[in-house]
């Protein structure tokens, strides 16, 4: 068994004002799933882009949108999202306070 505390996961930057604290990971023995908090400063702009594979996301903190193909949504505690292999998503903290969510993605499949 691994027990960690989230806020004491380092937060590596990704651009200015967005980071990932990444909780559990490869490096953490686990075998299928990165999990990870993001969290995003208000007023700042995560662009669109796109993975080869999905997210699942738990918003913690914080509001804002996300945005894909089919259009906006709302960000807000509580909320739970799916973003499938390759779809186009960005998002935007339009709140005071900063944006927190929870992703879970797969890890890549070892040769």
């Amino acid at each position: 068994m691994l027990v960690k505390k989230a806020a004491e996961v380092p937060l590596q930057p990704v651009q200015e004002g967005i980071g990932i604290r990444w909780l559990l990971a490869g490096e953490d023995g686990v075998p299928n799933y990165a999990m990870r908090i993001i969290e995003i400063e208000p007023g700042v702009v995560f662009p669109p882009h796109h993975h080869p594979y999905e997210h699942e996301i738990y918003v913690l903190e914080g509001r804002g949108i996300v945005s894909g193909a089919e259009g906006e949504a709302v960000m807000e505690p509580g909320v739970v999202l799916y973003i499938a292999p390759d779809e186009v998503h960005g998002y935007r903290n339009e709140g005071e306070e900063t944006l927190c969510f929870i992703c879970v993605i797969p890890l890549p499949k070892k040769a």
